[in-house]
């Protein structure tokens, strides 16, 4: 449950509007406060997470800057929040950029028991800003019958942005969880322009890279570079997804001998890698325990599909030898060996 919350109305500076900062805190009944806090937390169901970053020093991050005065002293709840708002007012750089509320709150964590038997208070600090507008109706008794009328407000299915700020390890940059479901053509605006975050380098981020660079490998460079047929890139595919959903560790050497086999495709796709860190100006761990969320996410762009025109489309989620590929006087075709049709 939250202890503070404010509520502040962020124009878009770029088309004429202004920036309504509220000089006090809302006071709420407990069923609202409930609501709210419901509403707020149902943003966050990733667990990919971020940290604030500067391109000097941390504390010239103005959101970084406000978050650690109110949790040194929560007196400055307000004055920060006002800052914080400022700073997004500030932030907008594109049209496009909707106008909104902005919502700081202030939750007292849970106690937790810690590794050496103490029990620690973690709070954190949300940003929460609304920005798109759904119509609603309202029914009312009037005389011996009903009227209906329309209303605007705010929809308490899914905020529009959002940002939960942990207060643990402050001297990396805090724990992030952010959230951006309306970039209205602004990809930049929450994450970069306002928040200035990246994300963290933790099992989650290296689950996500290896597959992303593996996927890459797979569909870009190595029909480049060796003779493979469409079955086998989704052959080469399953494989990678099926080990990580088995294995709780990942193991680099494990994945590329149990996965690529081929000691030619395995130098290939180690040197794609390394160009792709390069490139990204990452380090991709070669050890970590494999986060299954990530999987989940990065599964959705594994499609072992082969479309032959447009007329057909083969998906491939088992064994490669049921498969061939070949050419005779008609044409290409594939042949798919099956024991039951359903």
């Amino acid at each position: 449950m939250f202890s503070k919350i404010t509520v502040h109305r962020v124009g878009n500076k770029i088309n004429g509007e202004s920036l309504t900062l509220s000089q006090e805190e809302l006071q709420l009944e407990e069923d609202m406060k409930e609501l709210l806090g419901n509403y707020f937390m149902s943003a966050f169901k990733s667990e990919e997470q971020f940290q604030f970053y500067s391109d000097s020093y941390l504390v010239n991050n103005p959101v970084y800057s406000s978050v650690s005065e109110i949790f040194e002293d929560k007196a400055k709840f307000q004055w920060e929040s006002e800052n914080i708002a400022k700073h997004l007012f500030n932030a907008a750089e594109n049209p496009r950029v909707q106008a909104g509320e902005l919502f700081i709150v202030y939750f007292e964590g849970e106690p937790i028991e810690t590794e050496d038997g103490e029990p620690k208070q973690i709070d954190s600090i949300g940003i929460f800003k609304t920005e798109k507008r759904e119509s609603f109706l309202k029914i009312f008794p009037k005389n011996e019958t009903f009227d209906i009328d329309r209303d605007q407000g705010i929809s308490l299915s899914k905020i529009d942005k959002a940002a939960l700020i942990y207060n643990n390890d402050k001297e990396s940059g805090y724990i992030l969880s952010v959230v951006d479901n309306n970039k209205n053509g602004d990809i930049y605006y929450w994450f970069e322009d306002f928040l200035k975050v990246k994300q963290r380098d933790d099992e989650y981020f290296h689950t996500q890279e290896t597959l992303t660079v593996y996927k890459d490998f797979i569909t870009q460079k190595l029909p480049e570079e060796f003779e493979v047929s469409k079955a086998d890139q989704a052959d080469f595919l399953n494989k990678s997804i099926n080990f990580f959903k088995e294995k709780e560790e990942f193991k680099y050497d494990d994945f590329v001998n149990e996965v690529l086999q081929d000691e030619s495709v395995i130098e290939s796709f180690s040197n794609f890698k390394s160009d792709y860190e390069q490139d990204m100006q990452i380090s991709i761990s070669e050890d970590f325990p494999i986060n299954n969320q990530a999987v989940k996410k990065q599964q959705r762009h594994f499609k072992s599909i082969i479309k032959l025109d447009k007329n057909f489309h083969i998906y491939i989620h088992g064994d490669r030898k049921m498969i061939e590929t070949g050419q005779d006087d008609k044409g290409k075709f594939y042949r798919l060996y099956f024991e039951q049709e359903k």
